[in-house]
């Protein structure tokens, strides 16, 4: 069965769980911005978390189904259409051969996954999926879905229908506090400058994508604008000479320059990703232990959160 994109939207891409262990080829990750809402899709259905699915930036995607399948859809508000009737996000639903789904532009946060039953089936470059269009690889011929794109699926006849509770959904504000693990260049930073980026607020510039997002506020460079070049870890904050930081994420270069004051948790350059231009940010700095526990915390309760069944 396939998938027709009608409509793609302002930029929707087919993303994996990432590509890993290729750094040394030059290759990113790539992978979903907001892993959290994205395994939601992929849970909802039963898939593998790592399934493909289609991350959808601000909205605007329209689909139409070729043969009978389920999908879900996590992720910013985006209202959700099937055959023109209004449909809940972060459920299950049955989708007809020849049904048309739509989603409206977001209302809040900025990015949403869209998962099939079986997952989206595209040949593997590197070991995944995931498309990074500034090396035009993974998806569908590197780049971001087009008008006319067929997508590859398996057919599903009979599935159990799901829904994430509301009060479990996550929120997503106009305001966030990020959680940072200090890293070995933190030296390079003085002691007042560190309290001055602990204790401001930032705000998102326009200047945003899926490689990093500029942040705009108090001046923090260090006295070193640029050392050797070294391998950057996802949720690096890079501190460039004009002392704006810059938070890198999933389609980041492999390698950079710049001093690093410090690395943002993983879970929270998700929330990061689903603010837009004018948002704000605060950071606050924790430990590598409190991280580690956080995230094994985070993971225990996606786990064993339990999905409301629907009949029908």
């Amino acid at each position: 069965m396939s998938i027709q994109v009608i409509q793609p939207g302002l930029l929707s891409l087919l993303q994996d769980a990432g590509r890993y262990g290729a750094h040394n080829i030059g290759l990113t990750t790539g992978g979903p911005l907001d892993r959290q809402a994205f395994e939601w899709a992929n849970r909802l259905l039963g898939n593998q978390l790592d399934a493909c699915a289609i991350e959808v930036s601000f909205g605007g995607l329209q689909l139409q189904v070729q043969a009978d399948t389920y999908i879900a859809v996590a992720g910013a508000t985006m209202p959700l259409q099937i055959d023109g009737v209004d449909m809940d996000l972060w459920t299950t639903h049955r989708v007809k051969a020849g049904s048309k789904i739509s989603l409206a532009y977001a209302q809040h946060g900025t990015r949403t996954y869209v998962a099939v039953a079986g997952g989206i089936q595209t040949p593997s470059s590197f070991g995944s999926r995931s498309t990074v269009v500034r090396e035009k690889i993974g998806g569908l011929n590197g780049g971001k879905l087009v008008d006319h794109d067929i997508l590859d699926c398996m057919p599903t006849k009979q599935l159990q229908r799901y829904t994430l509770p509301p009060n479990l959904r996550p929120q997503y504000a106009s305001h966030v506090r990020l959680k940072v693990v200090l890293g070995y260049q933190h030296a390079l930073f003085d002691r007042p400058t560190k309290q001055l980026f602990f204790s401001s607020t930032y705000t998102m510039t326009d200047r945003a994508d899926r490689m990093g997002m500029r942040l705009e506020g108090p001046n923090v460079a260090c006295g070193t604008s640029q050392m050797l070049s070294e391998g950057i870890c996802h949720g690096a904050i890079q501190v460039p000479a004009d002392g704006q930081p810059i938070v890198l994420l999933n389609d980041r270069q492999t390698i950079g320059g710049y001093p690093k004051i410090g690395s943002m948790m993983s879970r929270d350059t998700a929330r990061l990703a689903q603010l837009r231009p004018g948002n704000t940010v605060e950071f606050c700095a924790v430990d590598i232990h409190d991280a580690h526990n956080l995230n094994a915390l985070a993971a225990h309760r996606f786990q064993n959160t339990q999905l409301a069944a629907i009949d029908g």
